[in-house]
């Protein structure tokens, strides 16, 4: 069978369901393929809040779980596919969720393939500091994946996107810079103090400096510092995810921690610096496109990295791999960041 009669009899179910920085890794990967194989037909599995990121990749078909992510909702889900005459799994999450698609597609005839996580690899980087040899990226991982089920693709690229920026922060003039000190571990979070400076450090090199946040606590911070420099704006609150993606595709640089933001970056092809703590680059997770040595910022210590995903507590309780790295080396690496563009 020629490869466009393959294509065109062939059907896809990729499922993704969480979390955000993954699933924006992921679209990597499903653009490659849908390049590559323009007549595949392709239906992307997922958490609805996270639909409209799949809806920016042409021609794919999008079946989305309930908010509670019930069986009911998954085997509604799986069902569908079936009636679709979807014939191929890419589990590209390996949860259970992504197991039960592929045990009752497979039942009806599916072939199926699933991520490797690779946790064995990935405890074994803990520890090495910065000597650490990088592991294979998830975006790769994940076309490994369709690869398994036939359809390898070229490693994907990342490109500069530009949108319109949202009115409510004006018209861009001078140099905007992006500041992102929040993730959802705090083993990855930059202190409070040094946050602080390091805004002031930013509000008086760049024309507008931009603080990403989420609600609560952290909106507090970047309206506190809103207060102090008249040339910062919060974020959070006056735009939404799409907004943010928007701003952040006009940013000249933008400074986040191991978090989602750093992926929104990477979707964007924003000029990155990333701030590592507790966690590490090298174990797959790095904003794609971005390079370890020129992008990155980490302390070489021998404890770290101590977490894969940010869990745990700091085993001093002085979270020296971020208080070790100081706002002054965090805007020599943006200055670098800035002259390469």
């Amino acid at each position: 069978m020629s490869n466009s009669k393959r294509q065109a009899c062939d059907h896809i179910l990729i499922a993704r369901f969480s979390a955000m920085g993954d699933v924006i890794m992921s679209l990597f990967a499903v653009s490659a393929l849908r390049k590559t194989y323009p007549d595949l037909k392709i239906t992307v599995a997922t958490k609805k809040k996270f639909a409209r990121f799949y809806q920016e990749i042409p021609d794919i078909e999008i079946l989305t779980l309930d908010a509670e992510g019930s069986l009911k909702s998954l085997l509604e889900i799986a069902g569908k596919a079936v009636h679709s005459g979807v014939n191929l799994v890419a589990d590209i999450h390996n949860s259970l969720r992504g197991k039960i698609l592929r045990l009752y597609l497979g039942l009806h005839g599916a072939r199926t393939a699933s991520f490797r996580k690779c946790r064995r690899e990935r405890a074994a980087i803990k520890g090495k500091g910065r000597t650490a040899v990088p592991l294979r990226h998830n975006v790769l991982r994940f076309c490994d994946v369709f690869a398994a089920l036939g359809y390898p693709v070229p490693e994907p690229s990342q490109t500069r996107m530009h949108r319109p920026v949202p009115e409510v922060f004006g018209v861009k003039s001078g140099r905007w810079i992006g500041y992102a000190p929040f993730a959802s571990r705090q083993m990855k979070i930059y202190p409070d103090r040094q946050s602080r400076e390091l805004v002031r450090l930013m509000a008086g090199e760049f024309d507008r400096v931009f603080i990403f946040s989420g609600p609560g606590r952290e909106q507090e911070f970047a309206r506190e510092m809103e207060r102090l420099y008249g040339n910062v704006t919060g974020v959070f609150g006056r735009t939404d995810i799409w907004g943010e993606l928007a701003l952040m595709s006009e940013l000249d640089a933008i400074v986040t921690m191991d978090s989602s933001s750093m992926h929104m970056a990477s979707l964007a092809g924003t000029p990155l610096v990333s701030v590592w703590g507790a966690t590490h680059p090298a174990a797959g997770f790095m904003g794609y496109g971005y390079d370890i040595e020129k992008n990155c910022i980490q302390m070489d210590l021998d404890c770290r990295p101590c977490s894969i995903f940010g869990e745990g507590k700091c085993r001093y309780g002085d979270y020296r791999c971020l208080t070790g790295i100081t706002p002054d080396a965090i805007m020599r690496k943006v200055r670098q960041v800035c002259s390469s563009e």
